[in-house]
């Protein structure tokens, strides 16, 4: 039995008629990519543990992986990419786990982690590469998150409007920015507080985002039964 990508509603149809301002869709999208990104999950909470851990500028470009990926997914459900799509669908199950794995093995080295008693005033390249990279991975790896896209540009009646690739474009800026924008949010605060976590407040820190870490990926592996 063949399952259908629901995307198809998603994609952005040229009709007659004015198009849209582009503006409008790039405030549409970036409340969407904003509301997307703010929900506390795996990411947000490796967010806050590496801004405590290794200071504001690591815990940003941490979140900059999770905008990218959605920017990615954004683009894929914007533009109505279908071979993309398929693929995710047919793959679903390899990359739920291998998603669950990595958050599994994230939660384990966090627990064991001894945090530095100062943030790293600047992050090396490959300290920073790195953590980008780990996200942008973890996220790719939830499928659920282009049905998330999917879901709400068909809500907000895009399919129905009349469009073009510049608004499609425009949409998609959209959903970036506003995600970076909620990371640039979340990492900036979370530092303003790191002056409050004394190095026994921060193994504490360390121990709960790990199980929490652990407990996100026990739960992707056990959802594949």
């Amino acid at each position: 039995m063949s399952v259908r990508w629901p995307l198809r509603a998603a994609t952005i149809q040229s009709t007659k008629g004015s198009a849209p301002m582009p503006v409008s869709f790039l405030l549409r999208g970036l409340l969407i990519g904003f509301s997307i990104a703010a929900p506390v999950g795996p990411i947000g909470v490796l967010c806050i543990r590496r801004t405590l851990a290794l200071g504001r500028l690591t815990g940003f470009v941490t979140g900059l992986g999770a905008a990218t990926a959605d920017f990615t997914y954004g683009c894929v459900a914007a533009f109505g990419l279908t071979a993309v799509s398929s693929f995710l669908l047919s793959a679903r199950l390899w990359i739920h786990l291998l998603g669950g794995l990595f958050l599994a093995y994230l939660g384990v080295r966090t627990i064991l982690s001894y945090p530095a008693e100062r943030p790293a005033a600047t992050g090396s390249a490959a300290n920073l590469g790195g953590a980008y990279a780990s996200t942008v991975v973890l996220t790719l790896t939830n499928p659920a998150t282009i049905l998330s896209f999917a879901a709400v540009f068909a809500g907000l009646g895009i399919a129905s409007t009349s469009g073009s690739y510049g608004t499609a474009s425009a949409l998609v800026a959209g959903v970036f920015i506003g995600s970076v924008l909620w990371w640039l949010l979340l990492s900036s605060g979370v530092s303003a507080l790191r002056s409050h976590f004394n190095a026994r407040l921060l193994i504490w820190v360390n121990r709960v985002s790990g199980c929490i870490l652990l407990a996100f990926g026990l739960v992707a592996l056990v959802s594949l039964r």
